[in-house]
Protein backbone atom coordinates (compact mmCIF):
# COMPACT_ATOMS: atom_id res chain seq x y z
CA UNK A 1 0.00 0.00 0.00
CA UNK A 2 3.01 2.50 0.77
CA UNK A 3 4.32 2.08 -2.42
CA UNK A 4 0.94 2.19 -4.33
CA UNK A 5 0.50 5.54 -2.36
CA UNK A 6 4.18 6.74 -3.15
CA UNK A 7 3.57 5.91 -7.05
CA UNK A 8 0.22 8.02 -6.98
CA UNK A 9 2.15 10.91 -5.56
CA UNK A 10 4.97 10.59 -7.40
CA UNK A 11 2.27 11.34 -10.79
CA UNK A 12 0.24 13.26 -9.01
CA UNK A 13 3.41 16.00 -8.68
CA UNK A 14 4.24 15.46 -12.09
CA UNK A 15 0.43 16.18 -13.04
CA UNK A 16 1.17 19.64 -10.99
CA UNK A 17 4.11 19.97 -12.80
CA UNK A 18 2.57 19.45 -16.32
CA UNK A 19 -0.31 21.70 -15.61
CA UNK A 20 0.69 24.69 -14.09
CA UNK A 21 4.62 25.25 -14.10
CA UNK A 22 6.02 23.82 -17.68
CA UNK A 23 5.43 26.46 -20.29
CA UNK A 24 7.75 24.93 -23.16
CA UNK A 25 5.26 21.97 -24.26
CA UNK A 26 1.12 22.45 -25.12
CA UNK A 27 1.24 18.44 -25.38
CA UNK A 28 2.31 17.75 -21.81
CA UNK A 29 -0.16 20.50 -20.56
CA UNK A 30 -3.10 19.75 -22.11
CA UNK A 31 -2.72 15.87 -21.51
CA UNK A 32 -0.50 15.33 -18.32
CA UNK A 33 1.95 12.58 -17.27
CA UNK A 34 0.68 10.99 -20.58
CA UNK A 35 1.77 13.15 -22.96
CA UNK A 36 5.29 11.98 -21.62
CA UNK A 37 4.76 8.85 -24.05
CA UNK A 38 4.70 11.20 -27.02
CA UNK A 39 8.35 12.32 -26.75
CA UNK A 40 9.71 8.85 -25.24
CA UNK A 41 8.12 7.54 -28.41
CA UNK A 42 10.40 10.42 -30.45
CA UNK A 43 13.39 9.58 -28.11
CA UNK A 44 13.63 5.38 -29.20
CA UNK A 45 11.44 5.95 -32.48
CA UNK A 46 14.66 5.63 -34.53
CA UNK A 47 15.51 1.99 -33.09
CA UNK A 48 11.79 0.81 -32.89
CA UNK A 49 12.14 1.69 -36.92
CA UNK A 50 15.25 0.15 -37.17
CA UNK A 51 14.54 -2.91 -35.48
CA UNK A 52 10.83 -3.58 -35.43
CA UNK A 53 9.43 -1.41 -38.28
CA UNK A 54 11.67 -0.94 -40.94
CA UNK A 55 11.88 -4.01 -43.91
CA UNK A 56 15.71 -4.43 -45.16
CA UNK A 57 15.78 -2.61 -48.34
CA UNK A 58 14.03 0.39 -46.77
CA UNK A 59 16.57 2.80 -44.24
CA UNK A 60 18.72 4.89 -45.29
CA UNK A 61 21.37 5.86 -45.60
CA UNK A 62 22.62 2.61 -45.06
CA UNK A 63 19.62 -0.69 -45.44
CA UNK A 64 19.70 -3.05 -43.34
CA UNK A 65 20.50 -5.86 -46.03
CA UNK A 66 23.85 -3.57 -46.30
CA UNK A 67 24.90 -3.51 -42.87
CA UNK A 68 24.55 -7.32 -42.69
CA UNK A 69 27.03 -7.92 -45.28
CA UNK A 70 29.35 -5.54 -43.50
CA UNK A 71 28.70 -6.71 -40.21
CA UNK A 72 28.83 -10.32 -41.97
CA UNK A 73 32.11 -9.31 -43.38
CA UNK A 74 33.69 -8.02 -40.27
CA UNK A 75 33.02 -10.93 -38.28
CA UNK A 76 34.40 -13.07 -40.87
CA UNK A 77 31.14 -14.65 -40.77
CA UNK A 78 29.01 -15.75 -44.55
CA UNK A 79 28.23 -12.79 -46.28
CA UNK A 80 26.23 -14.75 -48.35
CA UNK A 81 22.49 -14.15 -48.76
CA UNK A 82 20.22 -17.29 -49.91
CA UNK A 83 16.97 -17.45 -52.13
CA UNK A 84 17.84 -15.25 -54.71
CA UNK A 85 17.56 -11.63 -54.97
CA UNK A 86 14.91 -9.69 -53.45
CA UNK A 87 15.88 -6.60 -55.14
CA UNK A 88 13.41 -5.16 -57.97
CA UNK A 89 15.96 -5.62 -60.90
CA UNK A 90 13.52 -3.78 -63.51
CA UNK A 91 13.29 -0.32 -61.52
CA UNK A 92 14.77 2.54 -63.21
CA UNK A 93 18.36 2.56 -62.32
CA UNK A 94 19.24 -1.01 -61.29
CA UNK A 95 22.68 -1.49 -62.10
CA UNK A 96 23.87 -4.94 -63.79
CA UNK A 97 27.33 -5.93 -64.22
CA UNK A 98 27.83 -8.12 -67.59
CA UNK A 99 29.52 -11.41 -66.76
CA UNK A 100 31.52 -12.76 -69.75
CA UNK A 101 30.95 -15.78 -72.16
CA UNK A 102 34.26 -16.84 -70.52
CA UNK A 103 35.24 -15.75 -67.16
CA UNK A 104 38.74 -15.06 -66.43
CA UNK A 105 39.94 -18.71 -64.70
CA UNK A 106 40.83 -18.38 -60.90
CA UNK A 107 43.62 -20.29 -61.12
CA UNK A 108 45.48 -18.61 -63.32
CA UNK A 109 44.83 -15.08 -60.69
CA UNK A 110 48.54 -14.15 -59.50
CA UNK A 111 48.03 -13.53 -55.85
CA UNK A 112 49.97 -12.95 -52.47
CA UNK A 113 50.42 -15.80 -50.40
CA UNK A 114 50.31 -13.56 -47.48
CA UNK A 115 47.37 -11.75 -49.05
CA UNK A 116 45.20 -13.37 -51.73
CA UNK A 117 43.11 -10.11 -51.91
CA UNK A 118 45.49 -7.58 -52.38
CA UNK A 119 44.70 -5.26 -55.29
CA UNK A 120 47.43 -2.70 -56.52
CA UNK A 121 46.43 0.49 -57.73
CA UNK A 122 47.39 0.91 -61.37
CA UNK A 123 48.76 4.44 -61.27
CA UNK A 124 51.52 5.91 -59.22
CA UNK A 125 51.03 9.02 -57.37
CA UNK A 126 53.08 12.03 -58.35
CA UNK A 127 54.91 10.33 -61.23
CA UNK A 128 53.34 12.27 -63.90
CA UNK A 129 54.84 15.79 -61.63
CA UNK A 130 58.06 13.93 -60.80
CA UNK A 131 57.45 14.09 -56.93
CA UNK A 132 60.57 13.31 -55.16
CA UNK A 133 58.25 11.06 -52.95
CA UNK A 134 56.12 9.29 -55.75
CA UNK A 135 53.78 6.45 -54.20
CA UNK A 136 51.71 3.83 -55.79
CA UNK A 137 48.80 2.99 -53.04
CA UNK A 138 49.33 -1.58 -52.64
CA UNK A 139 45.09 -1.23 -52.50
CA UNK A 140 42.75 0.12 -54.21
CA UNK A 141 40.40 0.70 -51.45
CA UNK A 142 41.58 2.71 -48.81
CA UNK A 143 39.90 4.70 -45.82
CA UNK A 144 38.35 8.19 -46.42
CA UNK A 145 38.84 11.36 -44.19
CA UNK A 146 37.25 10.97 -41.00
CA UNK A 147 39.39 13.37 -38.06
CA UNK A 148 40.01 12.44 -34.60
CA UNK A 149 37.74 14.82 -32.78
CA UNK A 150 35.05 13.49 -35.57
CA UNK A 151 35.76 10.27 -34.23
CA UNK A 152 37.21 9.14 -30.75
CA UNK A 153 40.91 7.53 -30.22
CA UNK A 154 39.89 4.33 -30.23
CA UNK A 155 37.87 4.38 -33.23
CA UNK A 156 40.74 6.20 -35.00
CA UNK A 157 43.58 3.60 -33.66
CA UNK A 158 41.76 0.53 -34.95
CA UNK A 159 40.99 2.09 -38.12
CA UNK A 160 44.70 2.54 -38.68
CA UNK A 161 45.30 -0.38 -37.07
CA UNK A 162 42.92 -2.78 -39.64
CA UNK A 163 44.36 -0.40 -42.02
CA UNK A 164 48.25 -1.84 -41.45
CA UNK A 165 46.85 -5.46 -41.34
CA UNK A 166 44.81 -5.04 -44.87
CA UNK A 167 47.91 -2.91 -46.42
CA UNK A 168 45.78 0.34 -47.37
CA UNK A 169 46.31 3.84 -45.91
CA UNK A 170 44.31 5.93 -44.06
CA UNK A 171 42.98 9.39 -44.54
CA UNK A 172 43.46 11.45 -41.46
CA UNK A 173 40.50 13.89 -42.39
CA UNK A 174 40.79 17.71 -41.54
CA UNK A 175 41.54 17.05 -38.15
CA UNK A 176 45.61 16.55 -38.86
CA UNK A 177 47.84 13.83 -37.84
CA UNK A 178 46.87 12.80 -34.32
CA UNK A 179 49.22 10.15 -32.01
CA UNK A 180 46.26 7.75 -33.48
CA UNK A 181 46.94 7.66 -36.71
CA UNK A 182 50.29 6.61 -35.93
CA UNK A 183 50.56 2.64 -35.69
CA UNK A 184 51.96 1.97 -38.56
CA UNK A 185 49.49 2.43 -41.37
CA UNK A 186 50.28 4.71 -44.71
CA UNK A 187 48.93 7.58 -44.14
CA UNK A 188 47.03 10.65 -46.29
CA UNK A 189 47.25 14.15 -44.52
CA UNK A 190 43.78 16.16 -45.55
CA UNK A 191 44.47 19.54 -45.06
CA UNK A 192 41.59 21.91 -45.18
CA UNK A 193 40.38 25.14 -44.80
CA UNK A 194 41.47 25.20 -40.55
CA UNK A 195 44.89 24.26 -41.63
CA UNK A 196 45.17 22.00 -38.33
CA UNK A 197 48.61 20.51 -37.35
CA UNK A 198 49.91 23.19 -39.48
CA UNK A 199 48.68 26.25 -39.28
CA UNK A 200 50.19 30.05 -37.18
CA UNK A 201 48.15 30.62 -34.34
CA UNK A 202 46.13 33.24 -36.25
CA UNK A 203 44.89 30.43 -38.10
CA UNK A 204 46.97 31.24 -41.45
CA UNK A 205 48.44 28.68 -43.29
CA UNK A 206 52.09 28.02 -42.35
CA UNK A 207 54.59 25.68 -44.59
CA UNK A 208 57.28 25.48 -41.91
CA UNK A 209 55.07 23.30 -39.25
CA UNK A 210 53.76 21.53 -42.43
CA UNK A 211 57.28 20.38 -43.31
CA UNK A 212 58.31 19.61 -39.97
CA UNK A 213 55.44 17.24 -39.47
CA UNK A 214 56.10 15.35 -42.59
CA UNK A 215 59.84 14.93 -41.84
CA UNK A 216 58.61 13.55 -38.41
CA UNK A 217 56.19 11.11 -39.33
CA UNK A 218 57.24 9.42 -42.73
CA UNK A 219 54.38 6.99 -43.01
CA UNK A 220 52.75 10.26 -44.38
CA UNK A 221 52.75 9.35 -48.05
CA UNK A 222 50.51 12.15 -49.97
CA UNK A 223 48.95 15.21 -49.34
CA UNK A 224 44.90 16.21 -49.77
CA UNK A 225 44.05 19.65 -49.82
CA UNK A 226 40.19 19.30 -49.16
CA UNK A 227 38.22 22.18 -50.97
CA UNK A 228 35.05 20.67 -49.47
CA UNK A 229 33.03 17.74 -49.07
CA UNK A 230 29.34 15.56 -49.85
CA UNK A 231 28.29 16.26 -46.29
CA UNK A 232 28.35 20.25 -46.67
CA UNK A 233 30.03 21.60 -49.34
CA UNK A 234 30.78 25.35 -49.51
CA UNK A 235 30.55 25.16 -45.88
CA UNK A 236 32.92 24.94 -43.01
CA UNK A 237 33.79 21.86 -40.77
CA UNK A 238 32.26 21.63 -37.23
CA UNK A 239 33.39 20.33 -34.35
CA UNK A 240 31.39 21.42 -30.47
CA UNK A 241 33.36 22.93 -27.87
CA UNK A 242 31.90 19.78 -25.65
CA UNK A 243 33.98 17.56 -28.17
CA UNK A 244 37.33 19.38 -27.82
CA UNK A 245 39.14 17.73 -25.26
CA UNK A 246 42.57 18.59 -24.37
CA UNK A 247 44.41 16.21 -26.94
CA UNK A 248 42.47 18.03 -29.80
CA UNK A 249 43.26 21.19 -28.84
CA UNK A 250 46.80 20.22 -29.08
CA UNK A 251 46.62 18.17 -32.15
CA UNK A 252 44.97 20.88 -34.23
CA UNK A 253 46.82 24.21 -32.49
CA UNK A 254 42.75 25.48 -31.13
CA UNK A 255 41.55 26.89 -27.77
CA UNK A 256 39.66 25.07 -25.32
CA UNK A 257 35.79 26.15 -24.49
CA UNK A 258 34.88 27.43 -28.35
CA UNK A 259 33.25 25.65 -30.95
CA UNK A 260 35.84 24.88 -33.45
CA UNK A 261 34.46 26.47 -37.28
CA UNK A 262 36.37 25.97 -40.48
CA UNK A 263 35.79 28.85 -42.73
CA UNK A 264 34.26 28.11 -45.42
CA UNK A 265 37.08 28.57 -48.09
CA UNK A 266 40.83 29.01 -48.24
CA UNK A 267 43.03 32.02 -46.97
CA UNK A 268 45.54 30.34 -49.02
CA UNK A 269 44.07 30.93 -52.41
CA UNK A 270 40.85 31.87 -54.29
CA UNK A 271 41.24 31.05 -57.68
CA UNK A 272 42.08 27.96 -59.69
CA UNK A 273 45.77 29.37 -60.56
CA UNK A 274 46.62 30.05 -56.60
CA UNK A 275 45.35 26.68 -55.95
CA UNK A 276 48.12 25.26 -58.15
CA UNK A 277 50.73 27.53 -56.61
CA UNK A 278 49.50 26.13 -53.99
CA UNK A 279 50.31 22.44 -53.98
CA UNK A 280 53.32 23.41 -56.17
CA UNK A 281 54.93 24.60 -52.99
CA UNK A 282 53.65 21.78 -50.69
CA UNK A 283 54.86 19.47 -52.93
CA UNK A 284 57.99 21.01 -53.56
CA UNK A 285 59.01 21.72 -49.54
CA UNK A 286 57.91 18.50 -48.88
CA UNK A 287 58.74 16.24 -52.15
CA UNK A 288 55.09 14.28 -51.71
CA UNK A 289 52.31 14.04 -54.53
CA UNK A 290 49.63 16.57 -53.67
CA UNK A 291 46.26 16.18 -54.40
CA UNK A 292 42.57 18.02 -54.06
CA UNK A 293 38.88 16.39 -52.38
CA UNK A 294 35.80 18.18 -53.88
CA UNK A 295 32.13 17.62 -54.00
CA UNK A 296 30.73 18.87 -57.31
CA UNK A 297 28.86 21.59 -58.18
CA UNK A 298 29.02 24.56 -60.63
CA UNK A 299 31.80 23.21 -63.26
CA UNK A 300 34.09 26.53 -64.36
CA UNK A 301 36.12 25.54 -61.76
CA UNK A 302 37.24 22.69 -63.85
CA UNK A 303 37.63 23.71 -66.80
CA UNK A 304 39.93 26.29 -65.71
CA UNK A 305 41.76 24.16 -63.69
CA UNK A 306 41.80 21.48 -66.52
CA UNK A 307 43.59 24.62 -68.51
CA UNK A 308 45.67 25.46 -66.83
CA UNK A 309 47.79 22.29 -65.99
CA UNK A 310 47.10 21.80 -69.42
CA UNK A 311 48.79 24.89 -70.20
CA UNK A 312 51.51 24.64 -66.98
CA UNK A 313 51.64 20.99 -67.21
CA UNK A 314 51.67 20.55 -63.27
CA UNK A 315 49.16 20.36 -60.54
CA UNK A 316 47.01 18.16 -58.65
CA UNK A 317 48.82 14.35 -58.52
CA UNK A 318 45.48 12.86 -57.78
CA UNK A 319 41.62 14.30 -57.48
CA UNK A 320 39.22 13.04 -55.03
CA UNK A 321 35.75 13.57 -55.88
CA UNK A 322 32.93 13.14 -53.43
CA UNK A 323 29.82 12.67 -53.96
CA UNK A 324 26.80 14.27 -52.38
CA UNK A 325 25.77 11.25 -50.95
CA UNK A 326 28.77 11.14 -48.71
CA UNK A 327 28.73 12.28 -45.00
CA UNK A 328 30.49 11.25 -42.21
CA UNK A 329 30.46 14.77 -40.65
CA UNK A 330 27.67 16.98 -39.14
CA UNK A 331 25.95 18.79 -41.36
CA UNK A 332 22.54 21.52 -42.05
CA UNK A 333 19.77 19.55 -43.35
CA UNK A 334 19.69 21.30 -46.56
CA UNK A 335 23.33 20.78 -47.56
CA UNK A 336 22.97 17.42 -46.32
CA UNK A 337 20.31 16.93 -48.84
CA UNK A 338 20.85 19.31 -51.73
CA UNK A 339 23.86 20.62 -51.93
CA UNK A 340 25.99 19.19 -54.53
CA UNK A 341 25.89 16.49 -57.10
CA UNK A 342 25.79 12.83 -56.49
CA UNK A 343 28.97 10.76 -57.22
CA UNK A 344 27.93 9.14 -60.58
CA UNK A 345 26.80 12.53 -62.02
CA UNK A 346 29.43 14.69 -59.94
CA UNK A 347 32.38 12.17 -61.47
CA UNK A 348 31.63 12.16 -64.85
CA UNK A 349 31.35 15.88 -65.57
CA UNK A 350 34.58 16.38 -63.96
CA UNK A 351 36.11 13.63 -65.85
CA UNK A 352 35.10 14.15 -68.74
CA UNK A 353 36.35 17.59 -68.81
CA UNK A 354 39.76 16.60 -68.16
CA UNK A 355 39.53 13.56 -70.91
CA UNK A 356 38.61 16.37 -73.44
CA UNK A 357 41.95 18.38 -72.62
CA UNK A 358 43.96 14.84 -72.80
CA UNK A 359 45.15 15.13 -69.28
CA UNK A 360 43.15 12.96 -67.56
CA UNK A 361 45.60 10.05 -67.28
CA UNK A 362 48.48 12.23 -65.71
CA UNK A 363 45.42 12.25 -62.53
CA UNK A 364 45.01 9.55 -60.46
CA UNK A 365 40.72 9.99 -59.80
CA UNK A 366 39.72 8.54 -56.69
CA UNK A 367 36.25 8.58 -55.59
CA UNK A 368 33.80 8.43 -52.29
CA UNK A 369 30.12 8.58 -51.39
CA UNK A 370 28.90 5.06 -50.48
CA UNK A 371 31.16 3.09 -52.73
CA UNK A 372 31.76 0.52 -49.75
CA UNK A 373 30.42 -2.11 -51.59
CA UNK A 374 31.36 -4.50 -54.45
CA UNK A 375 28.77 -3.65 -57.26
CA UNK A 376 29.18 0.48 -56.38
CA UNK A 377 32.89 0.27 -56.21
CA UNK A 378 32.82 -1.66 -59.76
CA UNK A 379 30.61 0.95 -61.53
CA UNK A 380 32.91 3.45 -60.00
CA UNK A 381 36.23 2.28 -61.33
CA UNK A 382 34.09 1.89 -65.04
CA UNK A 383 33.60 5.27 -64.70
CA UNK A 384 37.26 5.75 -64.29
CA UNK A 385 38.05 5.62 -60.96
CA UNK A 386 41.55 4.18 -60.01
CA UNK A 387 40.93 4.43 -55.92
CA UNK A 388 38.24 3.97 -54.18
CA UNK A 389 37.62 6.06 -50.04
CA UNK A 390 35.51 4.83 -48.00
CA UNK A 391 34.01 5.96 -44.40
CA UNK A 392 30.63 5.56 -42.68
CA UNK A 393 31.51 1.70 -44.40
CA UNK A 394 34.64 1.75 -42.22
CA UNK A 395 32.84 2.75 -39.02
CA UNK A 396 30.16 0.15 -39.53
CA UNK A 397 32.66 -2.46 -39.61
CA UNK A 398 33.88 -1.28 -36.51
CA UNK A 399 30.94 -1.51 -34.13
CA UNK A 400 28.69 1.84 -35.61
CA UNK A 401 25.17 1.04 -35.43
CA UNK A 402 23.68 3.71 -37.84
CA UNK A 403 22.50 5.59 -34.86
CA UNK A 404 22.90 8.90 -36.29
CA UNK A 405 24.07 10.36 -32.90
CA UNK A 406 27.55 11.48 -34.93
CA UNK A 407 26.82 15.36 -34.14
CA UNK A 408 25.63 14.84 -30.76
CA UNK A 409 28.76 13.47 -29.04
CA UNK A 410 26.88 10.40 -27.93
CA UNK A 411 27.44 7.85 -30.34
CA UNK A 412 26.21 4.68 -28.33
CA UNK A 413 29.22 2.66 -30.32
CA UNK A 414 32.15 4.74 -28.61
CA UNK A 415 32.91 5.67 -32.26
CA UNK A 416 31.50 9.33 -33.26
CA UNK A 417 32.40 10.38 -29.77
CA UNK A 418 35.42 11.71 -26.87
CA UNK A 419 32.89 10.12 -23.76
CA UNK A 420 35.45 7.56 -22.20
CA UNK A 421 32.84 6.00 -21.05
CA UNK A 422 31.29 5.39 -24.63
CA UNK A 423 34.80 5.17 -26.00
CA UNK A 424 35.72 2.02 -23.93
CA UNK A 425 33.27 -0.04 -25.74
CA UNK A 426 35.86 -0.07 -28.57
CA UNK A 427 38.03 -2.89 -28.34
CA UNK A 428 41.31 -1.28 -30.59
CA UNK A 429 42.99 -4.56 -31.55
CA UNK A 430 39.85 -6.23 -32.07
CA UNK A 431 38.17 -3.92 -33.86
CA UNK A 432 41.24 -3.43 -36.16
CA UNK A 433 40.95 -7.44 -37.42
CA UNK A 434 37.07 -6.46 -37.82
CA UNK A 435 37.80 -3.17 -40.19
CA UNK A 436 40.60 -5.72 -42.05
CA UNK A 437 38.21 -8.77 -42.29
CA UNK A 438 35.94 -6.12 -43.90
CA UNK A 439 38.61 -5.04 -46.61
CA UNK A 440 39.56 -8.66 -47.18
CA UNK A 441 35.83 -9.79 -47.99
CA UNK A 442 35.13 -6.13 -50.07
CA UNK A 443 38.55 -6.67 -52.43
CA UNK A 444 37.61 -10.70 -52.30
CA UNK A 445 34.47 -10.14 -54.07
CA UNK A 446 35.68 -6.98 -56.33
CA UNK A 447 38.43 -9.80 -58.02
CA UNK A 448 35.75 -12.27 -58.29
CA UNK A 449 33.45 -9.76 -59.91
CA UNK A 450 36.51 -8.64 -62.15
CA UNK A 451 36.92 -12.66 -63.51
CA UNK A 452 33.20 -13.24 -64.05
CA UNK A 453 33.69 -10.30 -66.52
CA UNK A 454 36.74 -11.85 -67.87
CA UNK A 455 38.89 -9.55 -66.18
CA UNK A 456 42.03 -9.72 -63.65
CA UNK A 457 41.61 -6.18 -62.29
CA UNK A 458 39.03 -4.32 -61.35
CA UNK A 459 40.25 -1.19 -62.92
CA UNK A 460 39.83 -3.24 -66.59
CA UNK A 461 35.96 -2.49 -66.25
CA UNK A 462 34.31 -0.58 -68.63
CA UNK A 463 31.38 1.81 -68.87
CA UNK A 464 29.97 -0.79 -71.73
CA UNK A 465 30.29 -3.85 -69.38
CA UNK A 466 27.92 -1.99 -66.81
CA UNK A 467 23.98 -1.33 -67.75
CA UNK A 468 21.25 0.11 -66.28
CA UNK A 469 17.56 -0.80 -65.75
CA UNK A 470 15.63 2.28 -67.61
CA UNK A 471 12.29 0.37 -67.71
CA UNK A 472 11.22 -3.30 -68.44
CA UNK A 473 13.32 -4.48 -71.52
CA UNK A 474 15.46 -0.87 -71.61
CA UNK A 475 18.45 -1.39 -70.53
CA UNK A 476 21.56 1.45 -71.25
CA UNK A 477 25.37 1.21 -70.45
CA UNK A 478 26.90 3.46 -68.47
CA UNK A 479 28.89 4.24 -71.60
CA UNK A 480 25.85 5.72 -73.06
CA UNK A 481 24.11 7.47 -70.46
CA UNK A 482 27.48 9.33 -69.46
CA UNK A 483 28.28 9.52 -73.22
CA UNK A 484 31.83 8.16 -72.83
CA UNK A 485 34.39 5.26 -72.10
CA UNK A 486 36.74 5.86 -69.67
CA UNK A 487 40.56 6.04 -70.44
CA UNK A 488 42.53 2.26 -71.19
CA UNK A 489 44.10 1.92 -67.61
CA UNK A 490 46.93 0.28 -69.66
CA UNK A 491 46.87 -3.10 -68.07
CA UNK A 492 49.84 -5.42 -67.75
CA UNK A 493 48.78 -8.36 -65.29
CA UNK A 494 48.61 -8.33 -61.73
CA UNK A 495 52.09 -10.38 -61.43
CA UNK A 496 53.51 -7.41 -62.54
CA UNK A 497 52.08 -4.93 -60.22
CA UNK A 498 52.06 -7.34 -56.99
CA UNK A 499 55.87 -8.29 -57.18
CA UNK A 500 56.80 -4.70 -57.75
CA UNK A 501 58.13 -3.04 -54.89
CA UNK A 502 56.12 -0.13 -53.32
CA UNK A 503 57.14 3.36 -54.37
CA UNK A 504 58.02 5.37 -51.44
Amino acid sequence: MEILIGILAVFALIFLYDVFIQKKRAIIHNFPIVGHLRYLLMLIGPELRQYWVANDKEEQPFNRSERDWIYSSANNENNTFGFGTSEIIYSVGYPIIKNAGIPFPEQKAFKLKEDPTRIPCLKTLGEFNKRAKAYRPSSIINISGMSFGSLGKNAISALNKGALLAGCYHNTGEGSVSDYHLHGADIMWQIGTGYFGCRNHDGTFSLEKLVARCTEVPNIKAIEIKLSQGAKPGKGGILPAAKITPEISRVRDIPMGVDCMSPNSHTEFSNASELVDFIEKIASATGLPVGIKSAIGQDNFWYELADIMKERNCGPDFITIDGGEGGTGAAPLTFADHVSLPFKIGFSRVYQIFQKKGISQRIVWIGSGKLGFPDRSIIAMALGCDIIHIAREAMLSIGCIQAQKCHTGHCPAGIATQNKWLEAGVNVEEKGVSFKNYIYHLRKELLQLSHAAGYEHPCQFKGSDIEFSSGVNKFSTLSDIFGYEKDDPQFISMKEYLLEKKTN
